[in-house]
């Protein structure tokens, strides 16, 4: 049975606090993959404006190029929406019944997983490992990379230098993707 660890998101844009992270979780968890699920709408950040979401996947996608391990997802964007974990969880366990999910959440999160959709079934279906934030615990080790996808846009908008903050390889599409408004 492969172990596959699910790290949802908007990526919007993705940063290399979140290639970090799963790198962590690949090797704290003994993961043979991370897939970092691209979503197309959060229910509990409804209001907030994202990217196409072609174009966060390829971004994604050219972030972890040569990667190990850790891989971008289209799944969630081929589901109905909202995106709820739950239902995400029971379309890969009937496409993928040889693999056992874990999903990879922040502290933050988990902190008020209660206001999940489905929250108790998640728990008792799946394995759920939790990422330190500043201010909250974690069940498995993983650096506390002090970096926002909100920071960047903002940065970005401001003219202000954003390297370091995101694979180096997308630098220029985040600057011309998210610098248009």
């Amino acid at each position: 049975m492969k172990k596959i660890g699910l790290f949802g998101g908007s990526f919007n844009p993705i940063h290399v606090g979140h290639v970090a992270l799963a790198q962590a979780a690949l090797k704290a968890c003994g993961l043979d993959e991370v897939w970092l699920m691209v979503s197309p709408q959060n229910p509990l950040k409804r209001n907030m404006a994202l990217l196409d979401d072609q174009l966060r996947l390829e971004m994604v996608q050219k972030a972890l190029e040569g990667v190990k391990g850790v891989k971008a997802s289209d799944y969630e964007m081929h589901l109905p929406k909202p995106s709820y974990t739950w239902h995400t969880l029971q379309a890969l366990q009937k496409d993928y019944p040889d693999h056992r999910f874990t999903l990879l959440i922040g502290g933050d999160n988990w902190a008020h997983f209660q206001r999940w959709y489905h929250w108790q079934d998640i728990l008792r279906t799946s394995d759920v490992a939790v990422y330190p934030r500043e201010g909250y615990a974690g069940t498995f080790s993983a650096p506390l990379v002090n970096v926002s996808s909100s920071e960047i846009r903002r940065r970005v908008r401001a003219g202000e230098s954003i390297v370091g903050l995101v694979p180096e390889c997308i630098v220029p599409q985040v600057e011309r993707y998210y610098g248009r408004g």
